[in-house]
């Protein structure tokens, strides 16, 4: 829904925010009540989180919180917190307090963002709020441009939300009227990341947006070469519309360029040639869909608030499989199963292990020994060392090659997928990533058939006699590619799984490790040395077993 306000009285009224909770932690979005546009605030858990730390933590800062007449006071405490030169950070501080400063002073500069697009609006009977607004907040949500504008700020001469509403509305007057921000610069200036987002809320699905994202690319080359560094354009002007010409060389760069390996898969696999009014229509979605999509004007920190919050876990607890991954099976009760049924499994062939072999990986996992250290350590030959911790986790990696079973169902899926999926594969699925990657390594003779067969569905007939072969000869290339992909795909689980227990063995031992140093140290907060730690945990093993 593209916003559209004509007239100063139809723009949404803001609602106030309550207390300095929210006042430093949420963000304007766009919503719908009784079928009227009306903003609201959306919380960035983040910010709230820290927000409660420092007023539990901080004296100064919990007595100006918990007085709801002291905004300015709060914002003036984020600028003196995002300015610490010295940048010391207590041990109950967030390592990125800095960052957090900007966002709870952008946060509050929300209001002052609104009120300076309305006012403007009003002064000037002017019908871009919804342009004003955003240029506005543009400002405040850069850190790099917030804290030149915070440098140059004195106390003395005025309050900060004086200072910060003098600063956007000049900002927003100069925009205007050079009229900087043009759709077409709009479109120009969005990183791949924002517009994907955008079209994506705007109902756009793959693989429509992998070919507007592509298309956007050769445009955007394009149109810089020929408009905005046109000699004959007076820089500080407004961007022109790009005219046919541009659509139709861009056109032209999209379809020499698509056949190439380094042209997305969803790119690849649509053989049909675009035209200059294509593109011209892609970029007019992109538009729409930029200048529809309020929270694509927000940098990346401000999505934190889209995320879940963060749940604590349990000190002795190891990491899940992500099955999902790694198999076929889409029923999530049976993956949990499955995860349970691993850790448990891995587990028990661990205590089944010779002792020597469980202290060797206890002390490589758990205290981060290398080779050479164990050797020393164990009085062994370090190569002694590394067959050890081969032999054992050969038998780890066979124990989840048992359970996952990926050789039963690899051939099926590889292809259905491509019955399936072929035009526009889930790239966040690592499967389908290892299959698309597979398909560019293809010589092009192989990626050319599976484009007829599987991406232009053309028949075995059809391909026979474009290609001038065989059917026997198609089918031969067919069955050869899917088991390439096959065993592509068999390499690249089994890497997985590796992976997998590297990190699984070394969050148990450092788990157990961890559990073990809190019940048997007698020594308060002191810091043990590592011999210390592991005379201790060997301590504690020899009282379980004895």
């Amino acid at each position: 829904m593209v916003l559209n306000f004509t007239k100063y009285d139809s723009i949404p009224v803001l609602p106030k925010r309550r207390d300095n909770l929210n006042k430093f932690s949420t963000y304007i979005v766009l919503g719908n009540q009784n079928n009227q546009l009306a903003l609201q605030w959306k919380h960035q858990p983040s910010l709230q989180r820290n927000l409660k730390l420092y007023e539990d933590k901080h004296p100064e800062f919990s007595n100006l919180f918990c007085h709801q007449d002291k905004g300015i006071d709060i914002a003036n405490f984020w600028r003196k917190v995002a300015f610490d030169e010295s940048q010391l950070i207590a041990d109950w501080e967030p390592s990125n307090k800095t960052q957090l400063a900007y966002e709870h002073l952008a946060s509050y500069f929300e209001e002052k963002c609104y009120w300076a697009a309305k006012d403007l609006c009003k002064e000037r009977n002017a019908n871009s709020w919804e342009e004003y607004l955003c240029i506005a907040r543009l400002l405040v949500y850069n850190p790099l441009k917030l804290k030149e504008i915070l440098v140059k700020y004195n106390y003395k001469s005025a309050n900060i939300e004086t200072y910060i509403t003098n600063i956007l509305t000049n900002h927003i007057k100069y925009s205007a009227e050079v009229n900087r921000f043009s759709r077409w610069r709009l479109l120009y200036k969005k990183s791949d990341k924002e517009l994907i987002e955008a079209l994506k809320v705007f109902g756009i699905i793959e693989p429509e947006i992998s070919l507007i994202i592509f298309a956007r690319k050769y445009f955007k080359q394009v149109y810089l070469i020929n408009k905005v560094k046109n000699p004959t354009r007076t820089i500080g002007k407004k961007w022109i519309a790009p005219d046919e010409e541009d659509f139709s060389k861009s056109a032209q760069c999209y379809n020499v360029e698509k056949v190439l390996p380094i042209a997305p898969h969803e790119v690849f696999a649509n053989s049909t040639k675009v035209t200059a009014k294509q593109i011209k229509d892609w970029m007019e979605i992109s538009i729409k869909a930029l200048e529809s999509y309020p929270i694509s004007i927000l940098p990346k920190f401000s999505l934190d608030a889209l995320q879940a919050e963060f749940e604590v876990k349990s000190e002795l607890q190891v990491p899940e499989i992500e099955w999902e991954k790694i198999s076929s099976i889409e029923d999530t009760k049976e993956q949990g199963f499955l995860v349970n049924q691993a850790n448990s499994i891995l587990s028990e062939q661990l205590q089944s292990l010779k002792l020597d072999e469980q202290k060797i990986l206890l002390l490589y996992y758990g205290f981060g020994l290398n080779q050479k250290q164990l050797a020393d350590r164990l009085g062994m030959n370090q190569s002694t060392i590394s067959r050890y911790l081969t032999k054992s986790t050969i038998k780890l990696l066979e124990t989840i090659a048992r359970i996952s079973q990926p050789q039963r169902w690899v051939k099926q899926y590889v292809g259905r997928w491509l019955e399936s999926e072929y035009h526009a594969p889930v790239h966040s699925d690592l499967i389908q990533a290892a299959l698309v990657s597979a398909i560019k390594k293809l010589v092009n003779e192989e990626r050319e058939i599976l484009q007829l067969y599987y991406g232009e569905q053309m028949d075995e007939i059809k391909i026979a006699s474009q290609l001038g072969i065989s059917l026997n000869e198609i089918a031969t290339r067919l069955n050869k590619t899917r088991n390439q992909l096959q065993e592509k795909l068999m390499q690249e689980i089994n890497i997985w799984i590796k992976e997998y227990l590297e990190k699984w063995l070394i969050n148990y031992y450092k788990s157990f490790v961890k559990v073990v140093l809190k019940k048997e140290a007698k020594s308060g907060n002191k810091e043990l040395k590592l011999e210390e730690k592991i005379f201790l945990v060997e301590i504690y093993i020899q009282n379980q077993l004895y």
